[in-house]
């Protein structure tokens, strides 16, 4: 009797114990706040982005598919200024290559680049070459919006993208106008900004408004335990650096940046007249409405129909008469759909998709339903 009271107390226990376990694991599961976005997700920090560059250059060692010299009359004049800075006269009956062509380079200067350091470059083609396939990017400065140059690009070019061609057919893969050349330039030229000695840093929000704004001064200020941080327009929060951050806006950036903060938006219906796209955001309300949709189709099919006689007959001769097939469809299948007041979007989609419509369709009902002023949402269209 004693035995089977202990066995189970002990059964008693493991029992209390696996609950316990599993109210520790369930404590862990996501709750409504792990939905909020890092801050370093939806803003920009002061100082911290890129700089565009572009520059103009030749590639060499294309196989027959570079520019034609003699229409292309500014890579020809660049040729003839690359040999004669290497002390080669040309004449112009002797520039007659297919394998130059003349290109733009693209790159981004990202933030805080050193001296020395390397960044990716883009090579697009801007004569009539075919392909850049097995092409060299000679030396090509990379020039700022200040004119400067700050990187310097050359080498092998790396085409996704070909072409073949015979007498009856052509087939392209992809771009073979453009490449790209991994670690193709090296920094010449830094961009001067300290950040480390800033008294005040501006977040710029990625998508601006009000509530978003107020809600990351919030953040910051209950982090820090000090009204530092102030939302001063709908794009920009300004924060005060403290006296524990003095000449150390750098940790003081790299503490906040994983503060958790839920974005709020703007109702907003994106619409793409040209693929037929419609994005709505979560917060889109439809007031009271009724929507039906119909449309006359008419279908007319021809068909040659043979009239021959029978066999053996002795009069009668064959003949090919056209037959015309006329099909109506007015849409009397579909019904009228009435949508509460306040539905969601997942029962605005619901109730349109019931009526069988497309989203073309959808777009013209979208922007109907917009001027008839029940839709609680701006409409953009791209």
């Amino acid at each position: 009797m004693a035995k089977t009271g202990i066995k189970f107390m002990k059964r008693t226990a493991l029992r209390l114990m696996a609950l316990v376990f599993a109210g520790f694991a369930l404590s862990g599961l996501p709750t409504p706040a792990d939905a909020a976005s890092r801050l370093k997700d939806i803003v920009e920090f002061e100082g911290v982005r890129d700089n565009m560059l572009v520059g103009y250059g030749l590639v060499v060692g294309l196989n027959n598919t570079g520019d034609t010299l003699k229409t292309g009359h500014f890579t020809k004049q660049s040729l003839q200024s690359m040999l004669n800075r290497m002390g080669v006269k040309p004449t112009d009956d002797g520039l007659d290559s297919k394998n130059v062509a003349a290109v733009m380079v693209t790159a981004a200067l990202p933030a805080f680049a050193r001296q020395g350091g390397r960044i990716d470059v883009t090579v697009s083609a801007l004569g009539d070459s075919s392909s850049l396939l097995g092409g060299t990017l000679l030396v090509t400065p990379l020039l700022g919006a200040d004119g400067e140059v700050y990187a310097v690009a050359q080498g092998q070019l790396a085409v996704g993208g070909f072409q073949a061609a015979g007498n009856a057919e052509t087939v392209t893969k992809g771009v073979p106008t453009s490449g790209r050349i991994a670690n193709g330039a090296i920094v010449e030229r830094e961009v001067n900004f300290t950040i480390g000695n800033l008294n005040n840093v501006k977040l710029t929000l990625r998508n601006p408004d009000f509530t978003t704004a107020r809600r990351i001064a919030q953040a910051v200020n209950a982090f820090l335990g000090t009204n530092a941080a102030r939302p001063s327009d709908p794009t920009t929060v300004r924060i005060q650096v403290p006296n524990g951050y003095d000449g150390n806006v750098v940790g003081l950036l790299t503490d906040i940046e994983q503060l958790r903060v839920k974005p709020d938006q703007t109702a907003k219906v994106i619409i793409d007249e040209q693929s037929g796209v419609i994005v709505m955001g979560e917060n889109v309300r439809i007031s009271s409405v009724a929507i039906a949709q119909g449309s006359l189709t008419i279908r007319v099919t021809e068909a040659k129909q043979v009239s021959q006689p029978g066999p053996f007959a002795e009069v009668g001769t064959t003949a090919t008469t056209d037959r015309t097939n006329v099909e109506v469809d007015e849409g009397e299948e579909r019904r009228l759909t009435v949508l509460k007041p306040g539905v969601t979007l997942q029962e605005l989609v619901n109730g349109l998709n019931a009526l069988g419509i497309g989203p073309r369709d959808m777009i013209t009902i979208l922007q109907a339903v917009k001027a008839s002023g029940a839709l609680q949402a701006d409409i953009e269209v791209m």
